[in-house]
């Protein structure tokens, strides 16, 4: 009898223990420069659904979701030796750094810069707990600092916008304390938000330069960061589809067709497209060369294949997709030399950035000198649109794109490039309208 009250209680501790784990997402960041790996400096994680965002200093890489009450852990301290990120990173003048010794011993602390070349050297004996140092950097643009203890080691990259570069260099104790250090990102991290289904927004930086993905989580994974831009995307450098053979083209994490789509029937501008299993297309003016120049001009209803999911296929080739209105705001950010990706300026309706337009158009077509830079490889052209009445504007002037985001039953999101202006237009409109479509390949 007291066996089987034994067994009983037994179970029902491990019945108790089993529902009061809380399930838990594990991801992980790592970068690479075409097929080189890159050290990534920083991930920062938006929450588009809920709002909020966290910051992830290298080393850790390691992003740790709870998505039953809505938190997350990070592990700082134990017995491990840990260097915080300096705080502030990129350093203007002079930076915070703090670091976990284990257990009183000698703790060496090298600072070199990125030729490997030591520039502070020191010892000291450090009790258990947090201690802090100030570091005021020489001249260079980035250093790393690594302590050593007990035969382990742990260290940080530290950018440098000097504004004094010719004074020398130091390292100064400012003390120890007992309790874990206020570290803004450690504060940001534990009081993330996220429940399954939301959508986040990484976004990686790496020696000055960023690159951003979306994702809605639902299982533990790992993310690889691309910094390559303005090559044919790694393993795809062409599409055949439909008789047609479309170039790629990287930017950042993004990989994009590089032509608008040209597949379909032609049909009259005075024609509405219709859903008879058949793709049919726009050519500006009618002429079918405007189609083989820019690419065909579809009804958001045709180009989506009469589904209203965001970010569907479409009538795009197997593997890529109808990119969302999210989705051309990381394109922008990553573009733009001004506004970064996830900047509140890309969510703004009517003319955003600085020079996203510039970037993003091609460097020759568009009316009146107004080409662009085509510096990432995008190559836009200013294939004009079809109008709700059935006309057809002229083509040089502009160039519209649909997004795969509904903004209501009647109207969906676009994007709208001018040939004298450096910005880039975002609104929405009805959906009759006959404009471009670009593919973007699945993550």
């Amino acid at each position: 009898m007291k066996t089987k009250y034994f067994l009983l209680i037994l179970s029902l501790v491990l019945m108790a223990s089993a529902f009061g784990q809380k399930p838990t997402l594990e991801l992980t960041f790592t970068a690479i420069d075409s097929a080189s790996y890159v050290q990534l400096d920083s991930i920062k994680v938006m929450n588009h659904t809920q709002g909020g965002d966290t910051v992830l200093y290298w080393p850790d890489t390691v992003f740790v979701l709870n998505y039953q009450v809505g938190i997350t852990e990070i592990n700082n301290g134990g017995e491990n030796l840990q260097v915080f990120q300096n705080y502030p990173n990129p350093v203007k003048d002079q930076t915070t750094i703090t670091l976990y010794v284990p257990e009183k011993d000698k703790v060496g602390v090298i600072i070199s810069d990125m030729l490997g070349r030591k520039v502070i050297n020191i010892e000291r004996i450090l009790d258990r707990g947090y201690h802090s140092f100030m570091f005021t950097p020489s001249s260079g643009e980035i250093f790393f600092f690594t302590a050593y203890w007990k035969a382990t080691s742990s260290s940080i990259k530290i950018l440098y916008a000097p504004t004094n570069a010719d004074r020398s260099g130091s390292l100064e104790y400012l003390g120890s304390f007992s309790n874990k250090p206020h570290l803004k990102s450690v504060s940001n991290v534990q009081s993330f938000e996220f429940n399954l289904g939301d959508e986040l927004l990484y976004i990686a930086y790496a020696n000055s330069l960023q690159s951003g993905m979306l994702d809605a989580p639902e299982t533990s994974e790992t993310f690889t960061f691309q910094f390559a831009t303005n090559i044919p995307c790694l393993g795809t450098p062409t599409v055949t589809y439909e008789g047609q053979v479309y170039n790629t083209i990287q930017i950042f994490s993004q990989c994009w067709l590089k032509e608008n789509l040209n597949i379909g029937a032609m049909i009259n501008g005075s024609q509405n497209q219709t859903n008879n299993q058949i793709i049919e297309k726009y050519c500006n003016d009618g002429n079918e060369a405007n189609c083989d120049e820019y690419g065909g001009l579809y009804q958001w209803d045709e180009m989506m294949k009469y589904n209203t999911a965001q970010g569907t296929q479409g009538i795009c080739p197997n593997g890529w997709h109808i990119p969302t209105d999210e989705e051309w705001k990381v394109l922008e950010g990553a573009v733009d030399s001004q506004y970064g990706i996830g900047d509140q300026m890309w969510d703004v309706f009517d003319w955003r950035g600085y020079d996203a337009s510039t970037n993003l158009k091609s460097t020759s077509g568009w009316y009146s000198g107004g080409n662009g830079t085509d510096l990432f490889g995008f190559s836009g052209l200013p294939g004009g649109l079809r109008y709700s009445n059935g006309s057809f504007s002229i083509v040089g002037n502009f160039g519209y794109w649909w997004m795969s985001t509904e903004c209501s039953i009647y109207d969906a999101w676009y994007r709208y490039l001018l040939y004298y202006l450096p910005e880039v237009y975002r609104s929405y409109i009805f959906k009759e309208y006959g404009f471009s479509v670009r593919c973007v390949r699945d993550y």
